[in-house]
């Protein structure tokens, strides 16, 4: 038998891709579309899973490997910036060579690069191999979706996008407390060698189950003049985000890549225009629920992701709770991320995208606006209430979004919109910690010194003050060996309250990203080419 499904060439007559004909189903195992969404719900479970499992271990590394703040920071941002700048090529590479193929690459890469960064013993080789972690990711994200659009039919789409995205928010939210349990009763190493079982049952399971679905117009060519500008215009961007905090938002480093991005977009879409298989057909983009769909996702990231990324720091550094406590306290986030997105695939199978995307972006905005009024002394019920609302509002996010990228694009480029999904949910997780970073720093800066003189503490000097706000930034009072217990009490209240306001100024501005995207939810619409999937099938 062969692994690559065959096509019926005469279509639906309407210009849509053709849908696999009934002779050529996979039999048994091999097709079986809910063992197939098994196999790659296993693989993406790696890649969410490691966006965020990573924050709750980030204390112990850079206390463990002496990493400064920065560097702590480059170990999520290398992983998504890997990601966001490969996924869209990693599409296309799905839709020219088959989606089994890919998928199953990038399952074994990111195992391995996952085992080598626990046996790192030096920040650097973990920031290194974190990216060649996000470059393998690359490859097996967008392929799972692409199997996901060709196995189901249209009317059980919705639900398998909807369990889909059920196993990302899960992993995403539920990274925290795998993360404490591993970091607290073994070491932080953990956190990356569990990949590699879970990468070994992927594979097995890949080999077994999934079989290779190609459109009859699938691509026969690569764009890599397309290649090349859109992912140097993506690192140019990303770069700039990411480093503005440091060189300075006004400084000119930041802004020569920022109009080197934006040169490189320009050039992109010119070159598009021009070339006969392009990398992105422009005319995607003419789907406003497709455009809109891809700017929802960055909205999105850039509220959870970013603030996501603080919380962690609270929990440890402000509340004092073990890296375990810090997981579990997070659990209300977890779990209703864990029941909202199935629940969500029916809501938007029934009405549609357009009022669970807005609903569930509003609920985002009001949890990161609770997010905000966090003190130091705030309880545990309420914390859950604020995490709880988070997740019930990313849940139909996660699920409504994929489904209107992914089933506005024709079949053809379903590697390509599943790449599209998946860089802006990178890129803005990328943003988020950036922007929301340089809001923490900046906060920090300017409210450290006069707390600190206005509790009575000696002056420190220029050299002194910056180190005490790089501390601060991360929630860590900068206690000096031998500070009376006095004075210690002080400096730890200082630092606590400064870390407070930077945090709820994040979260501010978090919900304002995140009540922006309620209006760009108003313009999303169901797939309209969600039918051009698998017309049958054992389902």
């Amino acid at each position: 038998m062969t692994s690559q499904t065959t096509l019926d060439k005469t279509g639906p007559g309407d210009g849509r891709p053709a849908a696999p004909s009934d002779g050529a189903l996979a039999s048994g195992l091999r097709g079986h579309p809910w063992l197939t969404l098994i196999t790659v719900a296993v693989g993406v479970m790696m890649v969410a899973l490691d966006g965020t499992i990573v924050a709750i271990a980030n204390p112990a590394i850079q206390q463990d490997l002496g990493a400064t703040f920065a560097e702590v920071q480059w170990i999520t941002n290398g992983y998504f910036l890997a990601l966001a700048v490969a996924l869209i090529t990693a599409g296309k590479l799905g839709d020219r060579f088959g989606h089994r193929q890919t998928f199953l690459i990038g399952v074994v890469g990111f195992a391995a690069a996952s085992g080598a960064i626990g046996l790192s013993h030096s920040i650097g080789f973990v920031v290194t191999f974190r990216v060649l972690q996000g470059l393998f990711g690359a490859l097996l994200m967008p392929a799972a979706l692409g199997l996901l659009r060709a196995t189901f039919p249209a009317e059980k789409l919705n639900m398998a996008i909807g369990i889909w995205g059920m196993v990302i928010g899960a992993s995403t939210a539920g990274g925290p407390i795998l993360g404490g349990v591993l970091v607290e009763h073994v070491n932080w190493q953990s956190v990356f060698f569990i990949n590699v079982p879970v990468g070994v049952l992927a594979l097995v399971l890949g080999i077994l189950i999934l079989l290779d679905h190609r459109a009859e117009n699938a691509p026969r060519s690569f764009d890599l003049p397309g290649i090349a500008l859109l992912s140097g215009a993506m690192f140019c961007l990303v770069w700039a985000l990411i480093k503005a905090p440091e060189w300075g938002w006004g400084a000119g480093q930041t802004w020569t890549f920022i109009a080197a991005s934006l040169l490189g977009f320009g050039l992109f879409a010119f070159w598009e225009t021009k070339v006969a298989e392009p990398l992105i057909p422009l005319g995607l983009f003419r789907s406003v629920a497709l455009s809109a769909g891809v700017v929802l996702m960055v909205l999105m990231a850039i509220a959870f992701m970013g603030g996501l990324f603080f919380v962690t720091f609270y929990l440890q550094n402000v509340h004092g709770m073990s890296p375990i406590d810090a997981g579990l306290h997070l659990l209300p986030l977890t779990g209703m991320m864990i029941v909202g997105s199935p629940l969500a695939g029916v809501m938007i199978t029934k009405l549609g995208p357009r009022i669970p995307l807005a609903g569930g972006m509003a609920a985002t905005a009001i949890a990161m606006y609770g997010m905000s009024t966090l003190e130091t002394d705030t309880g545990s019920a309420v914390m859950s209430l604020w995490f709880a609302l988070l997740g019930l509002g990313l849940a139909p996010v996660m699920v409504g979004a994929t489904e209107v990228i992914v089933g506005n694009a024709p079949l053809e480029l379903s590697g390509v919109a599943g790449g599209l999904q998946q860089a802006a949910m990178q890129i803005g997780g990328s943003l988020g910690t950036a922007v929301l970073g340089a809001v923490m720093a900046s906060k920090v800066d300017s409210d450290l010194a006069g707390n600190w003189k206005d509790a009575g503490l000696p002056p420190l000097t220029a050299a002194q003050e910056a180190q005490a706000s790089e501390a601060v930034q991360v929630g860590v009072p900068p206690i000096a060996k031998g500070t009376p217990e006095a004075i210690a009490a002080k400096i730890t209240d200082v630092a606590h309250d400064t870390f407070i306001s930077g945090m709820s100024l994040a979260s501010l501005v978090a919900a304002a990203v995140a009540a922006v995207a309620v209006l760009v939810a108003l313009l999303t619409k169901r797939g309209a080419n969600a039918e051009a999937g698998a017309g049958v099938g054992h389902i």
